[in-house]
Formats: structure tokens, sequence, C-alpha cells
């Protein structure tokens, strides 16, 4: 479980529920109207823009920003410099049966294994990691939709509450708690775009671009192994990807 995201979500929502104690009270920011005019309207929105599967989806994608577990480069690295070191000793075929959980490293090993050359390979694989990336980015542009919609949700209810408001003029007395109520719509969507689905849109932006660097690093490890380089030159390729911080020391 990522905790950086629950923290950053708790203490979000914490920090201003908690101001709004201090200030006197959370009744006065409690508005039913409002709420169904921001969430309701920015789902239904939601909908508009993305397929209905996509948007039901949204939510087993959303939790991938919680529960995605992430991978050791170099581990990985480690992986494929031992089974470059299977190949050079028994062939290339004793790649297929590499004992590995990670499936796009697997699926190389049976596309080398299988004989296919290392341009072959390289493309089969690359086709993948677009694709998956393409994926990912339909998700990253629910929530990114949703923090623009929620604001543009918030001014709708504000300018409601405005027009009632100023349907009521000759009533002086009422004009300080419909604006208080119109403006709620607004602190409702600024609260939900900056604070839960723009973040999150960032989150899986992240691990989207961490899942490519790791199938762009297994992906350059198997086509060295096709083209029957040494091991040790392999993880040194391997290591270029990432920071030297992040490199295995010797």
């Amino acid at each position: 479980m990522d905790i950086g995201t629950l923290i950053g979500l708790l203490a979000g929502f914490g920090l201003i529920i908690g101001s709004i104690f201090m200030g006197g009270g959370l009744g006065a920011f409690i508005d039913v109207p409002s709420i169904l005019i921001v969430i309701g309207g920015t789902i239904a929105v939601t909908f508009i823009m993305f397929p209905m599967g996509t948007v039901f989806g949204a939510i087993k994608v959303a939790m991938k920003a919680f529960f995605t577990k992430a991978m050791d480069p170099n581990q990985i690295i480690s992986q494929i410099t031992s089974l470059a070191e299977v190949a050079r000793k028994d062939g290339l075929v004793a790649l297929e049966k590499a004992a590995t959980d990670n499936e796009f490293l697997k699926k190389g090993c049976i596309l080398v294994a299988d004989g296919n050359n290392s341009e072959v390979v390289r493309s089969v694989l690359e086709i993948e990691l677009a694709f998956m990336q393409q994926r990912h980015s339909t998700g990253q542009d629910i929530f990114k939709s949703m923090g623009s919609m929620a604001p543009a949700f918030g001014m709708i209810g504000t300018l409601i509450g405005l027009v009632q408001m100023l349907q009521t003029l000759d009533d002086p007395s009422s004009i300080g708690p419909a604006m208080a109520v119109a403006l709620l719509t607004t602190f409702y969507g600024a609260v939900l775009a900056n604070v839960a689905f723009i973040p999150i849109a960032k989150k899986l932006e992240e691990r989207s671009k961490e899942e490519a660097l790791y199938m762009e690093i297994i992906i350059e490890g198997i086509v060295s192994i096709a083209n029957g380089e040494h091991p040790a030159i392999t993880k040194e390729k391997l290591l270029a990807f990432l920071p030297p911080a992040l490199r295995e020391k010797k």
C-alpha cells in the first residue's frame, strides 16, 4: 500500500476540516443541494465524456494510486542479468523455462527462446508497452477531467445561489445566509479537485511512468540477450536507465 497517498489525502481533508472547526463549526459548511450539484454534476459529465464501462472502471484504476506495489528496478536488472548468464551458458532455448513472476519479462524470454531476432522481439514488446501507456492514459484522463469539472460545477452552483439571492433582495436578513450557501459549491468543487481528483491523476501518471521505465529496462535487457551480449555488458546498459542514487552498489 502507498502510505504517502493515504497520508496526503487524510492530511489534506483533515487540515481543512480542522480549520473549519477552529473557525466555528462544521454545520455551516454542509449543504446537501450544493453537494448534489458538485458531485452529481461532475459524475454526470464524466459519463458524457467517457464510455460507461471506462467510468465504472475508474474506481479500480484509482486503487492503483493506493495499492500498487512499486517494483525494485535493481531486482529486475538482477533477474535479467541472471537470465543473460543462463542464455550464455545453456543457449537461448533455456530461457523458455526461466523462472520469473514478471509476465512481461516471461513473454520476452519466450520470444527469444522461439528463435525470433532482436528486431522482432523489440517490436512486439514495444507494441505492448505503447498500448499499456494508452490504457493508463485513459484512466488518468478521467480524473483530470473530474478535476476540471468539479470547480466548474462549483461555479454553476454559485451562480444558481446568486440568482436565488437576488430574487430575495427585499429581505436584507436573507442575503448573508444565501450568499454563504452560494459560495459553498465553489468551495466543494475546489476541495475535491485539488485534494482528490488532480492529485490522484498525477499519482497514476507517475505510476505509469514507473511501469514504463521497468518495461523499457526489460525490453533493452531481452534484446541484449537476443544479441548475445555478455551479461556484464547487459547489466551496465540496464543500470544506465537509473539515476546514480538508485544503482545497486557493486
